[in-house]
């Protein structure tokens, strides 16, 4: 066939195509004016069934950044704020940050997906709310999945066995004495991240956690922030690298410090607040925990976190014990 029949050819076709679908095109319009349908809403009817299918397809992101968490499985319950209230006062200072926001009926925190671990977890704490409490018994806690999280997201059992690390609180269990399930609630493995046990999370850090339980002797409202955090490291070339431990098959991060950052609020509504950073490794029983104060700064540096923004450093009456 020559190249100018073909040509003729392929024109014809297009004609024809054409054809075809505007005469579809003013079919369908002569359709609506005949059952005296709104053209808008035919419209209307054609972009909601398009959205519908794009909704349905897998892989999209879904940019949702707070949620509740709760102790019942979430397949059978809806996510619903357990208290909204109560978020308002462990939050009173500000969010240091909004990724994957999670709220426990008496604590709040924010899941790192990548590590398994919580970027920050948030306490409001009170002399009421950490006392003893006999209703309170943390030897029927089980540490257990949050099913809240996406199952290729979440941190299991499984990953902690033998490890060699304690699955270790962020937000502490004895914080959280009012009710028996604040208490259960506090061993969801979101709170949790991989821990050296002897000389650390039984000891060294166990005692900064007394520490912020004993401040609510003092001050009747303490606001306390704890997370991870991943330091860089000199290696033998000179350079420095951020290196840690995975754990267990679904690689829960090893931090290599721990933070806590402290505001207290004292009867006279002054403002003080600590900062500490402890590394994840045995600490010598003897060491202070004074040797382990830092300016707040380093550590939002460090953790990409603005810790307390709704107040001015300058409303601080005192930072690490010493006056501003």
């Amino acid at each position: 066939m020559s190249s100018i029949k073909m040509s003729r050819l392929l024109l014809l076709s297009s004609v024809g195509l054409g054809g075809y679908l505007a005469g579809s095109y003013v079919e369908r319009w002569k359709i609506l004016d005949n059952h005296s349908h709104n053209k808008e809403d035919y419209v209307n009817d054609r972009i909601d069934s398009l959205v519908k299918k794009v909704q349905s397809k897998p892989g999209l992101p879904i940019f949702g950044t707070v949620s509740a968490a709760s102790p019942i499985p979430l397949a059978e319950k809806p996510l619903v704020a357990s208290n909204v209230n109560r978020v308002g006062q462990i939050m009173k200072f500000g969010f240091p940050g909004l990724d994957n926001v999670r709220s426990y009926d008496d604590y709040i925190l924010s899941y790192d997906r990548r590590t398994r671990v919580a970027h920050w977890v948030f306490e409001h704490l009170t002399a009421d709310r950490v006392k003893h409490n006999d209703a309170v018994d943390r030897s029927k806690c089980d540490f257990k999945p949050d099913e809240s999280v996406h199952p290729f997201f979440r941190s299991l059992n499984s990953d902690y066995k033998g490890s060699g690390f304690d699955r270790g609180h962020l937000a502490a269990a004895g914080n959280h004495k009012a009710e028996q399930k604040h208490c259960e609630q506090t061993f969801f493995l979101t709170n949790m991240a991989p821990q050296v046990g002897v000389g650390f999370n039984r000891d060294k850090w166990n005692h900064l956690e007394r520490h912020v339980r004993k401040l609510t002797k003092e001050y009747p409202n303490v606001y306390c922030c704890t997370g991870p955090l991943y330091l860089p490291r000199k290696e033998s070339d000179g350079k420095l690298y951020v290196k840690y431990q995975v754990i267990g098959s679904n690689n829960v991060a090893v931090p290599t410090h721990f933070y806590k950052v402290v505001v207290m609020e004292a009867p006279d509504n002054r403002l003080e607040m600590e900062a500490y950073v402890l590394p994840n490794q045995k600490i010598d029983e003897q060491t202070p925990l004074s040797m382990f104060q830092v300016p707040p700064e380093t550590i939002e540096r460090a953790a990409g976190l603005l810790f307390f923004d709704k107040i001015s450093r300058s409303q601080l009456f005192k930072i690490n014990g010493k006056k501003v």
